[in-house]
């Protein structure tokens, strides 16, 4: 009996053992698939940057001097102007308004009013003409009675003093009949009509508004004949070579910007990026509504351009550029992407490959520009880190290359 069992034990428990086997290698943990880099040294570039703008550094609006008529201005956008030599506009006096029927009427009774006074100047003057020519007939009379002793001395000096005030009332009722004469005309004057005005235009003399710098017409901002106030905005006028970029960067990142650092500019239609400068970092901040309806904060950071100015030439006024500015470069420094990096309470770790297994490593993180991360501690070149780790990676687990389809 005991045999039998023997036998039938012997028999059954290879393949027992065979299915034990089978069913352990089908339900064995399976390696994760990861993406893994090669740990490696090179250059590493720390960056900020943001959409900017290009600007003239100096735009000079020429306005009008004087209310009046201007003229269309002939000027377009792009021509060359010479300083104190490019007539931008002229601006001729303005027309007189219509008059309604009591200005009207008005008007006309001033101008015979003053028509009347002037009549009356003018016979004030031949009466006080006609005293003077007396007194001075009757002046000689009696100087030639003085030189017989016929009159006294008295006499005699009464002859001149009545000669020379006949004489000073000349002179006064000449100069009232000028006023006179000077209100005829101004009467005249205020029923002169549009059309009137307009024939006597050529006579006229107008204002001429030169361009102030040399350069190029930058903007029209009133190119239409019409009537213009005292400073009103003409054109605007600036040298197109003489260009800045200006970029508003958030608030967190002005501060890491210096002036003299290097700019790389980027995205403005070129072959290649043009090389500028940090001039000016704004003191000023500034409330920005992002394309989200998010509020930021913005800081201004002026940049000149650096090299020969006809890199550049193709760049106007408000062009759209790109500038990249360097906070931070080395030549060669040991490198991961910033993707293999995660946190481990406040340390940071990768997970290095060791023989098909994942093994959590602590590292020192240097700079990085978000896409690089410097390794200070930690690894060393050559070896494969796993990059975008799962919730499936995990110390000591076992992981595998993933294959690419």
């Amino acid at each position: 009996m005991q045999a039998a069992m023997r036998r039938r034990l012997w028999f059954w428990t290879p393949p027992l053992l065979v299915v034990v086997a089978t069913l352990a290698w089908l339900f064995r943990p399976q390696p994760v698939a990861v993406d893994l880099f090669a740990v490696q040294r090179g250059p590493l570039l720390v960056s900020v940057s943001d959409d900017g703008e290009t600007r003239v550094k100096d735009v000079f609006v020429v306005s009008a001097p004087v209310p009046g008529l201007m003229r269309r201005i002939e000027l377009k956008a792009g021509d060359v102007v010479v300083a104190d030599e490019t007539v931008v506009a002229r601006i001729e006096p303005n027309d007189p308004a219509f008059l309604d029927r009591r200005s009207s009427a008005e008007a006309r009774a001033a101008l015979r009013a003053a028509e009347a006074a002037r009549l009356h100047a003018v016979a004030e003057v031949r009466r006080v003409q006609a005293e003077l020519d007396f007194a001075q007939a009757e002046l000689r009379r009696y100087e030639g009675l003085a030189t017989r002793d016929a009159v006294s001395r008295n006499d005699l000096d009464s002859a001149r003093r009545r000669a020379e005030t006949a004489s000073a009332a000349l002179q006064e009722s000449r100069a009232g009949l000028g006023v006179r004469e000077s209100e005829v005309e101004q009467a005249r004057a205020r029923l002169v009509s549009p059309n009137e005005a307009r024939d006597l235009q050529a006579a006229c003399g107008c204002v001429l508004v030169h361009s102030p710098v040399s350069g190029r017409v930058l903007r029209v901002l009133k190119e239409s004949e019409g009537v213009v106030a005292a400073a009103t905005p003409l054109v605007e006028v600036g040298d197109p070579l003489r260009l800045e970029v200006v970029v508003d960067l958030l608030s967190t990142a002005a501060v890491t910007v210096v002036p003299g650092q290097k700019v790389r500019i980027e995205a403005w239609g070129g072959t290649r990026p043009l090389d500028g400068v940090v001039r000016r970092v704004e003191p000023f901040g500034f409330t920005k509504v992002s394309a989200l309806g998010v509020e930021e904060q913005r800081v201004n950071v002026v940049i000149d351009f650096a090299g020969d100015p006809q890199d550049w030439a193709p760049l106007g006024h408000g062009f759209r550029v790109e500038p990249r500015i360097e906070l931070w470069s080395a030549p060669d420094v040991l490198k991961v992407p910033l993707s293999a990096l995660f946190r481990e309470g406040q340390d940071w770790q990768v997970f290095r490959e060791d023989r098909g297994r994942a093994v959590a490593v602590p590292v020192e993180v240097g700079h990085d520009n978000g896409l690089e991360a410097e390794i200070l501690k930690g690894l060393e070149a050559g070896q494969r880190v796993v990059v975008h780790p799962s919730e499936r990676v995990v110390a000591g687990g076992r992981i595998t290359q993933r294959q690419l389809r």
